[in-house]
């Protein structure tokens, strides 16, 4: 059975697990470990392992045709076993090698057609034992745990305590909150908050660009959730609201203090005139496929060949 990131418990026992409890409890076990973030910070050499990484994993999804899903699962399973294991030899070798196998774990999982040999043509060529050696060295690092539980897997149960009647703008509303999650996988400053906080701050973000009317009554619903705690959910949203600003998505800057410098959402008051006039607007803007998203350029890393053999990977 494919592997939903939106319902990682699709194949258990129903009777034996309550799905939000269960959900709510085991986020910990598929978050990198804890300090992640600062070590991004204060490390150029494994910030800039990540960022080859990820470069990295778009060119294989664009050249796989790829689901987004599909890589940030990819993405998750090295975060979390970079965050684990010591990187500090950062040969390209093993960068490519990683991104090969997380890649590679993930389509198992998401059941895709994948072929080491697609990207194998140049640089470092790996053969299909020392992928799948590290492979389990990977496994070994999560625990095994390959049902990652990621923001998607709370998206549903958040949306369901806004009683949204009408199927297009329950769609629209997911639509532009999955947008924002799969860009915080970019965002150092995000990677400390549980998945089910930055789910519940994509959704709030996502519902003030598209429903402003509705946005007090859906920050209460959120508020009022017994698995949200207020404090890191205002330090998560203003987080990830100062990403998409930067992201140059001017949707989510409808009011400007004195000083030119932006409000968190959260603390905004909801006028009625003003979002009156700004509701059309707002959501011929946000709606996936009306605005064009800025491409990087993906440079390879490395242009010289090279045959890694099983018995150079060491754990």
């Amino acid at each position: 059975m494919e592997f939903n990131l939106e319902d990682p418990f699709t194949c258990l026992n129903q009777h034996e697990f309550d799905s939000i409890t269960a959900l709510f409890s085991a986020e910990f076990d598929h978050m990198s470990s804890h300090g992640f973030a600062q070590s991004l910070k204060t490390s150029d050499i494994l910030a800039s392992f990540r960022q080859e990484a990820i470069a990295l994993f778009f060119q294989m999804q664009y050249s796989c045709n790829f689901d987004p899903f599909t890589t940030y699962l990819a993405v998750n399973y090295m975060d979390r076993f970079i965050s684990r294991k010591d990187i500090a030899q950062c040969k390209p070798w093993i960068l490519r090698l990683l991104v090969i196998s997380c890649l590679s774990l993930a389509a198992k999982m998401r059941e895709k057609d994948f072929s080491s040999l697609d990207f194998q043509k140049e640089g470092f060529i790996f053969d299909i034992q020392t992928i799948q050696r590290m492979e389990l060295l990977i496994l070994d690092a999560l625990n095994w745990r390959m049902r990652s539980i990621t923001p998607f897997s709370f998206l549903c149960f958040f949306m369901s305590l806004f009683k949204l009647k009408d199927p297009p703008f329950t769609q629209a509303l997911k639509a532009r909150a999955t947008s924002i999650i799969f860009k915080t996988q970019m965002e150092i400053n995000l990677f400390a908050f549980k998945p089910s906080t930055m789910a519940a701050s994509a959704l709030l973000l996502a519902s003030h660009d598209l429903f402003p009317l509705q946005f007090p009554s859906f920050k209460s619903s959120i508020f009022s959730c017994e698995y949200v705690y207020k404090e890191n959910l205002l330090t998560c949203f203003n987080a990830m609201q100062e990403m998409v600003i930067n992201e140059g998505n001017e949707s989510a800057l409808d009011s400007v203090s004195s000083t030119g410098t932006p409000l968190s959402i959260l603390e905004w008051p909801c006028r009625k005139a003003e979002s009156q006039s700004t509701t059309t607007t707002t959501s011929a803007t946000v709606m996936p496929g009306n605005r064009e998203s800025k491409q990087r350029k993906i440079n390879g890393f490395c242009s010289e060949s090279n045959r890694v053999q099983t018995s150079q990977i060491q754990q």
